[in-house]
C-alpha cells in the first residue's frame, strides 16, 4: 500500500516536471523571422523580414534596435523599436529610432501567446547615410511677372538647391537659391516681358552630407507687355466713357422724368385765339341778347400753376 502511493506521487511528480520542459522546448523550436533587411528611401527607413508562418495561428513580432552608443558604452544593450512591439505585420518603420549618422543594428523575434523564438539580426549593420536620394518633385508658375516654385514636404531633413537662368541665344547666367523647406510658394525672380525662364532642383541632406541629382529642367515664359498695355488703355477709355455719359445719362433721365408728370399739351388751331386770352364770345346784337357769360382760356402752364398754389 505504501509502495503504490509512493509510486503514485512520483508519477505526479515528473509529470508535473515534464509538462513545463515540453512548452519550453516547444517555444525554442519556434522559427525566428528570416531575411532582416533595411530598405531606405528619402531618410525614411524601413525593416522587412519574412514572415513566420503557422497554420492556423497568427504570429506577431518585437522588434529592438542597438546604436553604437549602446553597443560600445551601455554592455551592448537593446532598446524596443518605439512603434514595432507585437505588431502582426512582417515590417516596421524605424525612422524615428535611427536619430544619428551611426550604424545601427536591428533584432526581430517571433511571439505566438506565450512562446517567442528566437532573436533574428542584420547581417550588415545600417547606417542612414546609404538612404536613396531621389530628385524632387517640383511645381513652376508665375503670378504676373514674378517666378513662383514649390516643392513637395520631404521632411525636416530636407533643403533644396535650385538653379534658374533666363533663356538667352548670347549667354545664360544662372542663379542660385536655397530653399529651406518644401510645401510652400517661394519666389525667385521677376522675370522680364516676354523673357522665357529655367528652373532644376536637388535635394539637400546636412546631416548625412549627401545630395540627390537634379530633376528635369521645367521652363516658364513671361507675358507679353502688349496686353497689358492693351488692358490698360482699354480700361481708361472704360473710364473716360463713364465719366462722360454719367452726367448725359442723369440729364436724359431727368427729362424724362419732367415731361412724364408734366407733359406739355399741343393745343389744336380750331382753339387757338389770335387776338386775346381773355376774349369774350361776341355776340351780334341783331341775332341774340347781350350775353353775360364769359368764356376764358387757361393754358395748361396756369392750371398747373394754380394746383401747386392749392396744394401748398
Amino acid at each position: 500500500m505504501v509502495l503504490k502511493e509512493a509510486s503514485a506521487n512520483l508519477v505526479v511528480w515528473l509529470l508535473c516536471t515534464l509538462i513545463p520542459t515540453l512548452f519550453t522546448d516547444e517555444a525554442v523550436h519556434l522559427p525566428a523571422p528570416p531575411d532582416l533587411s533595411v530598405h531606405s528611401t528619402n531618410m525614411k527607413h524601413i525593416l522587412t523580414w519574412s514572415p513566420v508562418t503557422i497554420p492556423g495561428e497568427t504570429v506577431n513580432y518585437s522588434v529592438e534596435y542597438q546604436g553604437e552608443y549602446e553597443r560600445y558604452y551601455t554592455s551592448s544593450t537593446w532598446i524596443p523599436s518605439s512603434w514595432c512591439s507585437s505588431i502582426s505585420t512582417p515590417e516596421c518603420n524605424v525612422t524615428d529610432d535611427i536619430t544619428a549618422t551611426v550604424a545601427y543594428n536591428f533584432r526581430v523575434k517571433a511571439i505566438l501567446g506565450s512562446q517567442s523564438s528566437s532573436w533574428s539580426t542584420l547581417k550588415e549593420l545600417f547606417n542612414r547615410n546609404s538612404t536613396v536620394l531621389t530628385s524632387p518633385r517640383m511645381k513652376i508658375s508665375k503670378d504676373g511677372y514674378h517666378l513662383i516654385v514649390e516643392f513637395e514636404d520631404m521632411g525636416p531633413y530636407f533643403e533644396f538647391n535650385v538653379t534658374y537662368w533666363k533663356k538667352s541665344p548670347n549667354s545664360q547666367k544662372e542663379l542660385y537659391k536655397i530653399v529651406r523647406e518644401g510645401g510652400s510658394l517661394v519666389h525667385l525672380e521677376t522675370m522680364e516681358a516676354g523673357a522665357e525662364y529655367c528652373v532644376k532642383a536637388q535635394t539637400i541632406v546636412e546631416v548625412i552630407e549627401r545630395s540627390s541629382t537634379f530633376n528635369q529642367v521645367e521652363c516658364i515664359r513671361a507675358q507679353d507687355e502688349f496686353p497689358l498695355l492693351t488692358i490698360v488703355l482699354v480700361s481708361s477709355a472704360g473710364f473716360v466713357l463713364f465719366l462722360v455719359g454719367l452726367p448725359l445719362f442723369i440729364w436724359k433721365t431727368s427729362q424724362l422724368l419732367r415731361y412724364s408728370c408734366c407733359p406739355v399739351v399741343v393745343l389744336p388751331d380750331t382753339l387757338k385765339i389770335t387776338d386775346s386770352p381773355q376774349k369774350l364770345i361776341s355776340c351780334k346784337k341783331e341775332d341774340i341778347e347781350p350775353c353775360d357769360i364769359v368764356a376764358r382760356v387757361i393754358y395748361p402752364e396756369e392750371l398747373f400753376r394754380s394746383w401747386i398754389q392749392e396744394a401748398l
